[in-house]
C-alpha cells in the first residue's frame, strides 16, 4: 500500500473505488501528494476531498475481537456495630 493510499484511508476513502472510477484525479492527486507535504496536501485540496470522502466513504473494518468491558468500582459501606 502506497503512502496516498494509506493518506485516503486515514481520510476514510475507499482508494480502490476512487481510483477505479476517477483514475485520472487519482493520478493528479497522487502525483500532488509525492510532492509536498500531507498537510499541505489537505489544506490545498480539502474541499475536493471532503466530495471525494462522500462519493467513495470506506466502510469502518469489524473487528473480530470484542472490546474488554471495564467493571466500575463500587465501593463497600459497612455498618459498625
Amino acid at each position: 500500500m502506497s503512502e496516498f493510499e494509506e493518506y485516503l484511508e486515514s481520510k476514510k476513502i475507499d482508494s480502490g473505488l476512487f481510483k477505479n472510477s476517477e483514475p485520472e484525479r487519482w493520478e493528479e492527486f497522487n502525483k500532488l501528494f509525492s510532492l509536498v507535504n500531507p498537510k499541505s496536501f489537505t489544506m490545498q485540496k480539502l474541499f475536493l476531498l471532503n466530495q471525494i470522502r462522500r462519493k467513495y466513504h470506506l466502510e469502518p473494518k469489524e473487528e473480530t475481537a470484542p472490546k474488554p468491558v471495564k467493571k466500575k468500582f463500587k465501593p463497600v459501606i459497612r455498618k459498625k456495630g
